[in-house]
């Protein structure tokens, strides 16, 4: 039986952080260890779990330990939360025949990047770490371009509405919401310099673009908006 060693902060951040990484920075993202084993006959499978943050620590692209509840993590964890609450606004969105889903796929696959600028904080990243996950704004510039286009479409808002509108609608309102407390997480972390703030920028502009798109979902399916009425 051969074993070898290979270093991450877990399987689930290698993966997300992997369309940025080469192999190599994937094995030394952060320092934690996990074993594989195998024989000839059969794959190396790696185990899901390394129990290398049983402690209360995990650690960063940059290979800096923190505990659990840093800022950092609080914010990868609500980008993370993001990103899940759109695929499942995004089901619901096919389900129902929606021509912008692969807007919403575009959008899980920047938070990827979102995600790797986080995790680079720059008190403890060299300059190869920053090029790595350099966020573009040009990401930004598509979100207000998409928001654009579907307003031209949108009746004028004239009353608050509440989160309604249809299953697609209302999953979208969902997203909305854990977007802004994503961007409320990213702050803090913005003000002092460890994240680009392009990436604030970009969770700003997004909760506007899910307003907006699920604003759409629900005139295209021909479902009624909710509006809000003051309690007599």
């Amino acid at each position: 039986m051969l074993s070898f060693v290979t270093r991450s902060t877990g399987l689930r951040r290698a993966l997300r952080l992997g369309t940025r990484m080469s192999t190599k920075q994937m094995q030394a993202v952060c320092g934690d260890e996990r074993r594989y084993a195998s024989t000839s006959e059969e794959n190396r499978i790696p185990k899901i779990y390394t129990k290398t943050g049983d402690k209360g620590f995990s650690s960063t692209f940059t290979g800096e330990r923190r505990p659990k509840e840093d800022l950092i993590f609080d914010a990868l964890g609500t980008t993370d939360e993001l990103s899940s609450a759109i695929g499942l606004a995004r089901e619901f969105c096919i389900d129902s025949g929606h021509s912008f889903t692969d807007q919403l796929e575009k959008i899980q696959c920047v938070l990827q990047d979102v995600g790797s600028n986080i995790a680079t904080p720059r008190s403890s990243a060299r300059d190869s770490h920053i090029q790595k996950t350099k966020f573009s704004s040009q990401a930004v510039i598509e979100l207000e371009r998409w928001i654009d286009s579907l307003t031209e479409e949108l009746p004028p808002l004239t009353n608050f509405i509440l989160p309604s509108g249809g299953k697609s609608s209302a999953a979208l309102h969902v997203a909305r919401v854990v977007c802004r407390r994503a961007e409320r997480c990213v702050a803090p972390i913005v003000r002092s310099g460890e994240t680009d703030p392009e990436v604030a920028r970009y969770l700003n502009r997004l909760s506007d673009y899910l307003f907006t798109v699920a604003r759409y979902a629900a005139m295209k399916e021909g479902n009624a908006e909710t509006i809000y009425k003051r309690p007599e």
